[in-house]
């Protein structure tokens, strides 16, 4: 089995999971926040809506300036609804996907490397940097469901069904 058939189900089904907790942001509350050091939710579900679009990069490309010299640092998304937020999301998630099945075994073994106004921070395998962004996803995608919890919003099913989907005992 190649290493994109041994990713592919998990894949699904990270993004299946993404995708349901961002149907359920209440783009109403965009700018709360929990802490003043904290994203907004907005700002947050924004942040975990772009990052299949990392993963394509591990892809589509060898490198990534975030501040490159002589040019425009890397754009923040801005969404007006929750529905073209999670187009972009889904649209994004489509394309990392059918990148991540094209790559053979030796694509994963390629260096890949994320810069700063020219300077290397770092070069890692196309594989550890597509793991980094899924893990990275993952990790926001949680912080986001004690978001959505914090302000009344029935919290989807990740691994599973979750508190607001259990039947009750009885």
């Amino acid at each position: 089995m190649s290493i994109a058939q041994w990713l592919l189900p998990e894949f699904d089904e990270e993004m299946a999971a993404t995708r349901r907790v961002l149907e359920r942001v209440p783009w109403s509350r965009y700018a709360w926040q929990p802490h003043p050091n904290s994203m907004s939710l907005g700002r947050l579900a924004t942040h975990v809506a772009e990052l299949p679009k990392w993963a394509l990069d591990a892809f589509a490309l060898d490198e990534v300036d975030i501040a490159p010299l002589g040019g425009a640092l890397t754009r923040r998304l801005v969404f007006d609804s929750v529905t073209n937020l999670v187009q972009w999301f889904a649209d994004h998630a489509q394309a990392a996907r059918q990148a991540l099945a094209a790559a053979s075994d030796d694509d994963f073994a390629q260096p890949w490397t994320l810069k700063s106004g020219g300077r290397a921070l770092w070069t890692k395998s196309r594989l550890a940097v597509y793991r980094n962004a899924v893990s990275h996803m993952v990790h926001h995608r949680g912080q986001l469901t004690v978001y959505l919890r914090l302000n009344g919003v029935p919290v989807p099913g990740t691994y599973g069904p979750s508190a607001d989907e259990r039947e009750p005992a009885g």
